[in-house]
């Protein structure tokens, strides 16, 4: 985190806190149980970090449970909390929820065929994932606050790996084994 603390147009994108009960099921969009206690610690976090950075008092995050609430924690202490819908994580549309050990074999090697093409589940293909994540800036940014003051925003892993990605490849990954490992529950990384 520390090469890019001084940066402009930098994006403090936290992971949210580990949900309940989602260990072996894909979980995407489905909006599964979290701690609140959990959701406070990393709401406490993110204002540290605000304080000693000078950040702005604004987050962005999904409506998921285990992103907003930490949103709703930080309005609670006076910050303004954006939920937007284009931070949600990747869409597995049939396969939410499923343990991943019940998704058909035929079903995942077509997926690891086509890693960015196809749609798991008929949800979203990683290809939308990746466009989503590069495009996404506030809709309601004032104008040069990116670039002076940062943005803060709790997100899903796959939304993170993926606005990563785009920043810094010129082209979607050739396969899975290209693609990197999530980043760590209440992780933070900062990105451009």
């Amino acid at each position: 985190m520390g090469a890019l603390v001084n940066a402009p147009e930098a994006i403090w994108a936290w992971r949210h806190p580990q949900p309940q009960g989602v260990a072996g099921r894909c979980i995407g969009r489905h909006d599964v149980a979290l701690d609140r206690r959990k959701a406070k610690r990393l709401a406490h976090r993110i204002r540290q970090a605000a304080r000693r950075h000078g950040l702005p008092h604004i987050v962005h995050t999904s409506s998921l449970r285990r992103c907003r609430w930490v949103g709703q924690q930080l309005r609670r202490w006076g910050w303004r909390h954006v939920i937007d819908e284009r931070l949600l994580e990747a869409s597995f549309g049939l396969w939410e929820g499923c343990a991943w050990s019940a998704i058909s074999r035929d079903e995942f090697e077509a997926w690891m065929a086509d890693f960015v093409g196809y749609r798991p589940g008929g949800g979203e293909s990683l290809g939308e994932v990746l466009a989503r994540a590069a495009a996404w800036m506030p809709l309601d940014a004032p104008e040069g606050s990116v670039e002076s003051q940062g943005l803060v925003v709790v997100a899903h892993g796959g939304w993170m790996l993926a606005r990563r990605w785009m920043a810094e490849h010129a082209q979607a990954p050739a396969g899975a084994h290209e693609w990197p490992a999530s980043p760590a529950y209440g992780q933070c990384w900062l990105l451009r």
